[in-house]
């Protein structure tokens, strides 16, 4: 697969995938919850069966990586164990497991004139996300897609391109096995940014597009998206320690909060302490630390 193409075909390949990616967003709409399920959990079994497979493809990923000079930690982001690949199917497993967030009924009101009016959550469409660095974000982002009845399009990090391009496959072909149409998960099969330009307009076919990675990515795709955006900015990760809190459990979440996974973009970087809590809470705090 190559990672660059001409305009002409970007366009036309990009247009299709949106074809697609619309005509299995209506058969997602009206997916029964254990249908959705049972989908959820072939993508697991995928996932795991590849194993293999998927550690080969992110080997070509790590080397060209290494050999560009990528920091450490954007290099920690980057490696599929044999451990992350199994906490991959089993987020697919935790997604299928919780409640279907389609048809729920968010409030009812009734009119002065006896017209009752009631909210209902539905799909939304289909949805774009363009993200860098971590080829488990193809995984979450598919699984999460689907359970809420929506057809996604992936456009990830150039890093992370054959991870991702493998995960991407995984999840496509478990759906087809569902029964679910060509197109329920697609990844953009280039990395040039002119594919991004061209997924920014496709207002068509994409209904919210969401960025997830650094802020410059986030403002070029807020300038540039004729849809509906999603987005963050600074990403700064706080964490606030009120007065009344279990010092030990508090303790014990801050930690883990900063250390399980250092690298990764959710890692605590702000820590607010509670002035009246300060003096019980920060000695045991560093002592852990």
């Amino acid at each position: 697969m190559s990672t660059t193409a001409t305009p002409e075909l970007m366009k036309s390949t990009l247009t299709e995938m949106g074809k697609k990616a619309k005509t299995a967003s209506r058969a997602l709409a009206v997916l029964p919850s254990d249908e959705k399920n049972r989908c959820l959990e072939m993508m697991a079994r995928g996932v795991e069966q590849a194993a293999e497979a998927i550690k080969a493809a992110n080997a070509e990923d790590l080397e060209k990586a290494k050999q560009a000079g990528l920091a450490p930690a954007m290099i920690d982001r980057l490696t599929l164990t044999d451990r992350r690949i199994q906490e991959m199917a089993d987020g697919l497993r935790v997604v299928a497991s919780q409640h279907d967030p389609v048809g729920r009924v968010l409030s009812t009101t009734v009119r002065p004139n006896g017209l009752e009016i009631t909210k209902i959550s539905v799909p939304l469409g289909v949805i774009g996300i363009i993200y860098e660095s971590r080829p488990n974000v193809t995984v979450d982002a598919a699984g999460i897609c689907l359970k809420a009845g929506n057809a996604v399009i992936l456009r990830g990090g150039s890093e992370a391109f054959h991870s991702n391009l493998i995960l991407a496959g995984i999840m496509n072909r478990a759906a087809i096995g569902c029964g679910l149409p060509d197109g329920t998960v697609q990844l953009v099969p280039w990395t040039d940014h002119a594919a991004v330009n061209l997924l920014l307009k496709m207002d068509q076919y994409l209904d919210l597009i969401i960025p997830r990675g650094g802020e410059r990515l986030i403002r070029l795709v807020c300038a540039e998206a004729t849809m509906p955006v999603l987005k963050h900015y600074k990403g700064v990760c706080h964490l606030y320690v009120d007065r009344e809190c279990d010092v030990e459990k508090a303790v014990e979440i801050v930690v883990n909060a900063k250390v399980q996974r250092p690298s990764a973009c959710n890692a605590l970087e702000t820590l607010l302490i509670d002035r009246k809590i300060a003096e019980r809470f920060v000695p045991p705090f560093v002592a852990a630390m």
